[in-house]
């Protein structure tokens, strides 16, 4: 495989976290996570969203900067991979619809000054999933924070990945969540191995 940094993105309760897992265990790769359990903003934000969108999409961009420049820092000895289950610019699209437009347009010169110094990923895994699946999975996990997400925020976060996929192309892997079960199928994982043996275009590529 000619990859050595993967990211896996997705809608909220797509499943990024659980294949970085799976990725990651089977590549012995460095696993990056995002920290959202840390964000003492977050249970807020969803309480009063107007109040805390900005404060908690600071705190999502420092942290995540953080992570990513960590790894640009330090030499994993034991791997050449990357696996993380997220983009850095999901930063700026999560901001895109919480802020107001004045608090945007400031976050966005943050955002400028910061991305170019951060290593982008070599494949991008998007996790395309319905709004009722996510639904399920966001009850799954039962976070009580995240239960009464509505299904209009969901599409606007969709909608919001899918106007960056086609305006800034990234070489990205897209994938049908409702014709495949990594964690339960073994087969579908294998088939996602065998295509991570490939080379893409730069744009989107379809998992099938």
């Amino acid at each position: 495989m000619n990859y050595r940094f993967i990211t896996i993105e997705g809608n909220i309760g797509a499943g990024k976290t659980t294949l970085a897992h799976l990725l990651s265990q089977h590549f012995n790769a460095r696993l990056i996570l995002e920290e959202f359990a840390d964000n003492p903003f977050l249970p807020k934000f969803y309480e009063k969203p107007q109040q805390y969108a900005f404060p908690l999409e600071l705190f999502f961009m420092a942290e995540r900067y953080k992570q990513l420049r960590e790894m640009l820092q330090t030499q994993d000895m034991f791997s050449s991979l990357v696996i993380s289950d997220y983009l850095f610019v999901k930063s700026l699209l999560f901001a895109k619809i919480n802020l107001s437009e004045d608090e945007y347009n400031l976050y966005q010169k943050l955002f400028d000054i910061i991305n170019p110094q951060l290593l982008q990923p070599d494949l991008l895994i998007f996790l395309n999933a319905p709004v009722y699946r996510l639904q399920a999975n966001i009850k799954k996990r039962n976070r009580s924070y995240e239960q009464q997400i509505e299904d209009d925020y969901l599409l606007k976060v969709h909608n919001m990945y899918m106007q960056y996929l086609k305006q800034y192309p990234v070489r990205t892997l897209m994938v049908d969540t409702t014709k495949t079960d990594f964690l339960g199928n073994p087969a579908d994982f294998q088939r996602l191995l065998q295509a991570l043996d490939k080379d893409y275009e730069v744009g989107i590529n379809y998992f099938g």
